[in-house]
């Protein structure tokens, strides 16, 4: 592999690591905002209820759903579509499609990290209760003068000795549950917005597209019904996710640019020099123009000028000759030039 790719490799993963290890580091050594409560706060005393969906199949499912289909999605396009960057390692070529995994999975990746430390960060640092806080905390209300609904109580003297149920009850918002869920299928949706070129019936794709927002949707809603979180840190999670996700396919991935661009082997470039074509009185004559697997126009650095023929097609002048893409009818008007 060049030094340029090796290097790119490196950084990536470095970049990555760099995102991913301080949410390793806020699980394990993490500790929450310390906040109390109101005497009057009835959203605090709901009762302690397992989740619906748990934290591993979250994690499980919308990494490997959107990550499994966007390989195999990769790779058909490699093959169909010759689309994809070679790679050398030592002479030997690598198949296009591993640099595409590559690109597209590192970048998914890298959002998912992303989405999930700025969840942390505001966890960590609002400290938000639960609504099932006072089950899990029990409180020791011989210690807590509520004679004044007002009244804030801080510290609060829990009896609890859970010391993990402890710190979860103050990691309300945002919900994890919606933020990660909101990134990985809004992601999925955007990707195959722009890559599923499968000739299938119309409503295929936009039912695929439907299903994933509809896990997201169900996934929110679970997380209020299972008393887990306010209904403001779902939808705050959930507003974070999608925000993340439309920044990362737009900013970060290949998906809107031109970055990836067709191969070129097999093409056949014929360029018509500018004296066959010249002068403006003589009879129509037919010009055959380049064989070509992509219809990109030529850069602006290599265009001297852009005419229109007499049937409307676009002529790009270069500085040896005229490149004209279709097989057209050339007339009288037809562009010239003098340059040899």
């Amino acid at each position: 592999m060049s030094s340029k790719y090796i290097i790119k490799v490196i950084v990536d993963l470095l970049l990555l690591l760099v995102v991913a290890i301080p949410i390793l580091l806020f699980f394990l050594l993490g500790k929450p905002f310390e906040r109390g409560f109101h005497c009057d706060d009835q959203s605090l005393r709901y009762p302690y209820k397992d989740s619906t969906i748990h934290t591993a199949v979250l994690y499980v499912v919308g990494t490997c759903l959107p990550g499994f289909s966007m390989l195999g999605l990769e790779y058909w396009r490699c093959r169909t579509e010759s689309v994809g960057q070679q790679v050398s390692v030592r002479g030997r070529s690598l198949a296009p499609f591993i640099w595409a995994w590559y690109s597209t999975i590192g970048t998914f990746l890298f959002g998912c990290a992303c989405s999930q430390l700025l969840t942390d960060v505001a966890k960590y640092s609002i400290g938000r209760l639960r609504p099932h806080f006072l089950d899990i905390c029990q409180p020791d209300w011989s210690q807590i003068n509520c004679t004044d609904p007002y009244r804030y109580i801080d510290p609060i003297p829990c009896t609890s000795t859970n010391s993990h149920r402890m710190k979860e009850a103050r990691l309300s918002f945002p919900s994890g549950h919606a933020s990660f869920s909101a990134f990985t299928m809004v992601y999925f949706v955007i990707y195959l917005q722009m890559r599923y070129k499968f000739r299938t019936p119309k409503l295929v794709r936009p039912f695929i597209q439907f299903v994933c927002l509809m896990m997201t949707f169900y996934t929110t809603l679970s997380r209020i019904s299972d008393y887990k979180h306010h209904w403001s840190d779902v939808f705050s999670g959930f507003l974070l996710g999608t925000t993340v996700a439309v920044l990362i396919s737009t900013q970060v991935s290949d998906l809107f640019s031109d970055r990836v661009q067709p191969h070129t082997s097999g093409c056949n470039l014929e360029v018509i020099p500018l004296r066959n074509c010249s002068g403006s009185s003589s009879p129509a004559r037919r010009v055959h123009a380049v064989t070509v697997s992509d219809l990109f126009p030529p850069p602006p650095a290599v265009v001297n000028k852009v005419s229109t023929n007499n049937v409307g097609h676009t002529v790009f002048m270069q500085e040896r000759g005229v490149r004209h893409y279709g097989d057209e009818e050339a007339g009288d008007n037809t562009v010239s030039s003098n340059v040899d």
